[in-house]
């Protein structure tokens, strides 16, 4: 039942981020792009408690990181991290390839990264000309807990 109740949650946390009115006429923008990120927020949610949010501010050497969607469903993640030394230069991690789909009229992403088994699952919350909101559903080892992670990104490159 516990189970039951904590998939009823995020099923409608999901459905209430992504709602609008049909009478509305809201152009989106394209998600093909170059986006950089600037903070995320990591919200937990637990059965029966009430939803924790923690939110992340990027240093510098974190934007410059960049995730980048193609037009053929492929898309490219770039982690940049502190310095491993005082005063040097932000370390460039190695890049994360991975395949998406995108389902525009629901607004669910799916991204199954190079290397990993289980794809990740999402939910494009605001997507314009100039920002994304993306919110990514992470796997926890308690199955009595729910957790999200919302990057919010600008976009650094023209739409193509």
């Amino acid at each position: 039942m516990k189970k039951l109740l904590l998939l009823f949650a995020g099923v409608s946390l999901f459905v209430a981020t992504g709602c609008n009115n049909d009478n509305d006429t809201v152009r989106e923008a394209p998600l093909v792009g170059l986006w950089q990120p600037l903070k995320e927020v990591v919200t937990t949610v637990e059965t029966g408690e009430q939803p924790v949010s923690d939110q992340i501010t990027y240093t510098d050497c974190q934007k410059q990181s960049r995730w980048w969607f193609s037009t053929e469903t492929n898309g490219k993640k770039i982690d940049v991290t502190e310095p491993t030394t005082a005063g040097g230069t932000c370390n460039i991690l190695p890049d994360k390839n991975f395949t998406y789909t995108y389902e525009k009229s629901g607004k669910t992403i799916i991204m199954k990264f190079q290397g990993i088994v289980e794809p990740v699952t999402g939910k494009v919350v605001t997507l314009n000309d100039t920002t994304l909101n993306l919110s990514v559903r992470e796997e926890t080892q308690d199955p009595t807990v729910f957790k999200t992670r919302t990057y919010t990104f600008k976009r650094v490159n023209p739409q193509q």
